[in-house]
């Protein structure tokens, strides 16, 4: 009996009653997707489908303030005015459309109220409505930034509630239905500072989603699959970012008609999807759910076609505080990369209004590049070093976003210099993007179940600082559109920097704990020291 014993994988118990009796065998998550449910099978497929649709309207509710805060395109003169207008201000606005400025919102600016009117009419945007020009420019920014700023102070709480109690399936739930709300109440806003709160309110409530989202996306499937399913996200952030110019281009002559709109998508989701939807199975078992996590895994297995022994079991990890010092290293280090990521990639997003281009267009044209990024990625991801990834996609968007100061302003000589100019930045966005994808595995990877969640929102934290200063940097470059350009070019080359000095975790299992994690790592130097610390 105990040479048959010997022979057992795994942590075995046996039952003696005098013959070799049925046994009892002990997996990890990791053992038991890539040995018995499969990698990445149709059921895990779903489930990452579903899981990563809430990116969709979640990209919307970021990135609106493109349109909804963006300054008109042009101005003309009231051809009726009323007769208590001084003939003198209807002909000096009468000359200004005439000249060169005309169109310039900085040219209306000496001009009497009431003598001339946006094209697309008062409330095609908020700075139309509320008259955010001239001395109050700087507060366009304002409501974006707040925006970040909610975003910032609401991944904490999603954070630390999708590894605590409510798990990462009730917190996605929970920031959908509030996003919705915040994102309805948002179009009932009576003027600029009520507006701004109510966008600090959308983006604390939308912090949640695209962390649980990608967590429960990656802790579904087998290690090789890591990195492609968190291209499903990003995949249906894109298609929700393509679907933005196209419902603003329908809406532009009432931005209030764009949020209400937006507010429907995530409710929607709540009541037909989420309901499909299983929970992590690791942080089941994190939490001691043993069962529950059994069953969720024994799920997959039946949609994916396969009948799992009885005796199987998991292994239940144990919880200490090793590890600790190695995390907090590692943690400075990916939310200092986030910080600059965040704000180059929401920063190069908001900022196409500055280029000498359509800003319809040129909001398209960034969300349709995404898409071949995503294919790259995902081929990338399978046989690339994410920390090398990451530091050259940075690197090449800094590149590139530096150069777009090099084709600013088409003029009579240099004609298509727009075009020239939106090439490189699509470029650097294209890039830019990449280094926003990668970041996210990597910070998954980087750091075990029982803080995971909280490790991608800290993250994400940095991602929201760096983008809630963006805003005002846009706003600079309304009137110096090559500085804005250099700035984001600098910290993008700084940020892949500074993910040099992390661990490479391609190809390495998804640790529970941070001792487990500690452990595995050191045998993983011993076996492949070419992935370093």
């Amino acid at each position: 009996m105990e040479e048959k014993q010997a022979l057992l994988p795994g942590n075995v118990e046996v039952a003696e009653t005098g013959i070799m009796a049925e046994t009892k065998l002990e997996l990890t998550v990791d053992q038991f997707l890539e040995e018995y449910i499969g990698s990445m099978g149709w059921s895990q497929l779903l489930h990452v489908i579903l899981v990563s649709i809430p990116w969709f309207f979640d990209c919307q509710n970021t990135l609106v303030s493109s349109f909804s805060d963006a300054l008109p395109a042009a101005w003309r003169c009231k051809t009726n005015t009323t007769t208590t207008i001084a003939p003198t201000s209807i002909s000096l606005c009468n000359n200004i459309t005439s000249s060169r400025e005309a169109g310039d919102a900085a040219s209306v600016c000496g001009l009497v109220p009431g003598t001339w009117e946006w094209v697309g009419g008062h409330t095609s945007s908020i700075v139309a409505e509320w008259d955010i020009i001239c001395d109050r420019t700087f507060l366009a920014a304002l409501p974006a930034s707040l925006f970040f700023l909610g975003s910032i102070l609401g991944s904490a709480l999603y954070g630390s509630l999708g590894d605590g109690f409510l798990g990462r399936k009730r917190t996605m739930l929970l920031s959908c239905i509030l996003t919705s709300i915040t994102c309805f109440i948002t179009s009932l806003s009576p003027n600029l500072w009520i507006y701004a709160l109510f966008r600090f309110a959308n983006g604390f409530a939308r912090s949640g989603i695209e962390t649980s989202c990608i967590v429960l996306a990656a802790e579904a499937v087998g290690r090789k699959w890591r990195g492609q399913v968190g291209q499903f996200g990003f995949f249906f952030y894109t298609v929700g970012f393509i679907s933005l110019p196209v419902m603003a281009y329908l809406t532009r002559h009432n931005w209030r008609d764009l949020y209400r709109i937006m507010s429907l998508l995530p409710l929607v989701y709540s009541l037909l999807m989420f309901p499909l939807i299983s929970e992590s199975p690791r942080w089941l078992l994190v939490r001691g759910r043993s069962e529950e996590a059994l069953e969720v895994l024994r799920k997959f297995a039946r949609v994916n076609g396969k009948d799992l022994p009885q005796n199987l079991s998991l292994t239940i990890p144990l919880i200490s505080k090793a590890g600790v010092d190695q995390t907090a290293k590692r943690m400075v280090m990916v939310m200092t990369a986030g910080f600059g990521v965040g704000f180059v990639y929401y920063g190069v997003q908001l900022n196409v209004e500055n280029l000498d281009f359509n800003l319809y267009v040129a909001v398209a044209i960034n969300a349709l590049i995404q898409i071949p990024s995503i294919v790259i990625d995902s081929v990338l991801l399978s046989f690339t070093s994410r920390r090398l990834l990451f530091s050259v996609s940075a690197f090449l968007a800094g590149v590139s976003c530096i150069l777009c100061t090099r084709f600013s302003g088409g003029n009579d000589t240099n004609p298509n210099g727009s075009w020239a100019q939106l090439t490189t930045e699509a470029i650097g966005f294209m890039a830019t993007s990449t280094a926003f994808d990668v970041l996210y595995i990597y910070c998954i990877e980087l750091f075990p179940t029982n803080i995971r969640n909280f490790a991608a929102s800290m993250m994400r934290q940095a991602l929201m600082l760096g983008a809630s200063v963006a805003p005002w940097l846009v706003v600079v470059g309304r009137f110096s559109p090559s500085l804005s350009f250099i700035i984001f070019g600098i910290l993008s080359i700084l940020s892949g920097l500074v993910t040099l000095w992390l661990p490479e975790t391609r190809d390495a299992p998804l640790y529970e704990t941070l001792q487990q994690q500690e452990e595995g790592e050191k045998r993983d130097a011993e076996s492949r020291p070419e992935l370093g610390n």
